[in-house]
């Protein structure tokens, strides 16, 4: 085979393919007329039970400053949430969880560090989140910002899982994040975030987690639109 030929088009050079699935980028739907106008919908999760939880305490911070960016937000509480697929699926807690998710146009993961990973009360939330329930997929394509809290020094352990996760989710990850280290010094007894330049770490991270979700979600059923799933959905006509 010439690559002459290939140029004349006489040679199918990917026969496996289905070219009438292999679309070209489509500039309307990637630059949208209409934009929802909505506030961005944001859920927030975190990953401890105790009383003073700092990875609560931090969600918490971050739900403040989502407001007064102008985000619609949602914190969901994990008491009472059991360990995934110990009960059905139409468990309250599970369904309030499933429901929040899909409500949400981005969220918020914030994990204590615990022997060098995310903890089991935050990964139980993600393993109740299906990746698919039949054509309903209740992560993909949202925004995703990541957060941790440590005891020690500072550590990326979580955030790394934490954005291992997002991926598999089919999350849009963004590249900012935050870890705090010796949480219990970082907050009031109030449970306020003390002024640091952590804390302008955590603004900067619920910025560009906004402006991710305002560019992407009027995008994003495009974005994740994939040839692959064209291909095994794909019915002949009944006539040929």
């Amino acid at each position: 085979m010439s690559s002459s030929e290939e140029e004349r088009g006489t040679v199918d050079i990917f026969p496996v393919l289905q070219r009438e699935l292999l679309l070209p980028v489509d500039s309307v739907r990637l630059e949208p007329f209409e934009r929802v106008q909505h506030a961005p919908r944001i859920l927030l999760l975190y990953g401890s039970l105790r009383e003073r939880s700092y990875s609560r305490l931090l969600i918490e911070e971050a739900e403040r400053l989502l407001r007064v960016m102008g985000a619609e937000t949602r914190i969901f509480d994990p008491r009472d949430l059991p360990v995934a697929d110990s009960v059905p699926k139409d468990h309250p807690k599970v369904q309030e969880l499933r429901a929040l998710s899909l409500w949400s146009e981005g969220q918020v993961w914030c994990s204590p560090e615990r022997h060098g990973a995310i903890t089991g009360v935050f990964k139980n939330q993600i393993d109740w989140l299906p990746l698919e329930e039949g054509s309903v997929r209740p992560t993909q394509g949202r925004t995703l910002a990541v957060m941790q809290v440590s005891g020690g020094s500072q550590s990326f352990n979580a955030v790394n899982t934490l954005r291992l996760l997002g991926r598999w989710m089919r999350m849009f990850t963004i590249p900012n994040q935050s870890s705090v280290p010796k949480a219990y010094e970082q907050f009031d007894d109030a449970g306020r975030m003390k002024p640091s330049s952590n804390y302008d770490r955590v603004v900067d991270v619920m910025e560009e987690l906004l402006r991710f979700t305002w560019l992407l979600r009027d995008r994003a059923d495009y974005l994740v639109d994939r040839y692959s799933e064209r291909k095994a959905s794909f019915k002949l006509p009944e006539k040929l």
